[in-house]
């Protein structure tokens, strides 16, 4: 990459709280270490990065990319890959829409700590994702409900009642159900995650949290309190809205975001392609890490091992 690529390294902020976006930055090629310290820089601070004119043009290019921040997953737990790609997974309209607030994969113990999208194929209009800063919902709480949040845990899982009423549902959503769930996990997952870079709080729930329960209390009871710290996760302060273009990248933040896909562009077709990077274990603010239920994900995703201490400078 050349130099006067890496002194032209300068993201426009999107929003006060989240996002960012650069154009013309080309991640096709061998970028140097210091130019993937200032996207991790930028990442950490922004917590989702827009890269349009990416010269991302094929999965191969993608995977490239998203390498250069640590080991891969595989595509997904339960969903099949692209053919001959698998840590590439198709997010595509046919097999319906993302559009519940969720953090990927959060029922594993070792969910990824970042994740890629890529544009492929894009409706005329609508079709947008929006990304929120769990860090920002945290910050918004009142301090008596902050105590509170940093006391619990929740159960996280793919196998729960979606709850999406017959004239709502997609023509496969029955097939893509049992795909989803044909294997079963659960995970306990303290509500409250330390960043092990930055040492940010934020809140760590989202749709896999939604229908389960707060360890120790009732599923209604669980319900109320996840609804109203949810509340804050999509306050429109937290949120930014990125529209797709043809070659554009976003690279977010899994540890400390949750993201949303409408399903507002008429049935056109929409695909992007997902690769995400292998994480941590996450860690509450009083040190405990997140503990496995149900369900083996190491064939998934290796587990990144992080230093107890919170250190800015670590890739």
């Amino acid at each position: 990459m050349s130099t006067t690529t890496e002194t032209r390294l300068e993201f426009r902020k999107l929003g006060a709280r989240i996002g960012a976006e650069i154009r013309g930055l080309d991640l096709s090629g061998d970028l140097s270490d210091a130019t993937i310290a200032k996207i991790r820089e930028a990442l950490n601070t922004h917590k989702a990065l827009v890269f349009r004119d990416a010269n991302v043009h094929d999965d191969d290019a993608q995977v490239r990319f998203a390498s250069r921040f640590g080991p891969l997953t595989q595509a997904h737990p339960t969903v099949a890959s692209v053919d001959g790609k698998p840590a590439v997974l198709p997010v595509d309209s046919e097999n319906g829409s993302a559009n519940t607030w969720h953090t990927d994969v959060t029922f594993v113990v070792n969910p990824p700590q970042a994740s890629t999208l890529r544009s492929i194929t894009l409706p005329a209009y609508g079709g947008e994702t929006l990304i929120a800063s769990a860090a920002g919902a945290y910050a918004d709480l009142p301090e008596e409900l902050r105590n509170f949040a940093d006391t619990l845990w929740a159960i996280h899982t793919n196998d729960y009642d979606y709850s999406v009423p017959k004239n709502l549902e997609h023509e496969n959503a029955e097939e893509r159900r049992k795909e989803f769930t044909r294997l079963k996990f659960e995970t306990a997952h303290p509500v409250v995650r330390v960043h092990p870079l930055t040492g940010e709080r934020g809140l760590f729930i989202g749709g896999f949290a939604q229908r389960l329960r707060i360890v120790g209390l009732s599923n209604t009871e669980s319900k109320d309190i996840l609804r109203l710290l949810q509340a804050y996760v999509t306050r429109p302060e937290n949120v930014v809205r990125v529209n797709w273009e043809p070659d554009q990248l976003v690279l977010f933040d899994n540890r400390i975001t949750q993201h949303y896909a409408p399903d507002n562009y008429d049935g056109q077709p929409r695909q992007l392609n997902r690769v995400t990077v292998a994480g941590d274990v996450p860690r509450g603010i009083d040190g405990r890490s997140s503990t496995s239920i149900h369900g083996d994900s190491s064939a998934y995703s290796e587990t990144v091992v992080l230093p107890a201490d919170v250190s800015g400078a670590r890739l």
